[in-house]
């Protein structure tokens, strides 16, 4: 099954993409695989919550897993944090995440 999430990108860009439910991805993947982001600018790490190029700004009220202490970690030391930040590696597509809309942190 798909859902439809809206991730605005770095250059204020929104884009209304589809993703898969099925296939383990999570939101950082989910940019690569739609190119939203220049290659080596997003998921440095591998998806590891180790470097902070996935952050994004959760932009609407869609319920989220909780945070882990690795990702409240990282991004305690990243730059450009605001309250609504969380790592797109570390965020998982499921069905309830549908019509969530988020914005890539900058670079």
């Amino acid at each position: 099954m798909d859902i439809t999430i809206k991730i605005t990108d770095r250059e204020g860009i929104v884009h209304e993409v589809q993703a898969p439910t099925d296939m383990s991805m999570n939101i950082m993947e989910l940019v690569r695989s739609y190119e939203l982001a220049p290659e080596g600018t997003i998921g440095i790490c591998g998806g590891m919550a180790m470097c902070a190029s996935c952050q994004c700004y959760i932009l609407n009220d869609v319920a989220l897993p909780e945070m882990s202490a690795d990702e409240d970690a990282m991004l305690s030391e990243a730059f450009n944090v605001k309250p609504n930040s969380r790592l797109g590696c570390q965020i998982n597509l499921t069905p309830e995440l549908e019509g969530l809309e988020l914005e890539l942190a900058p670079e």
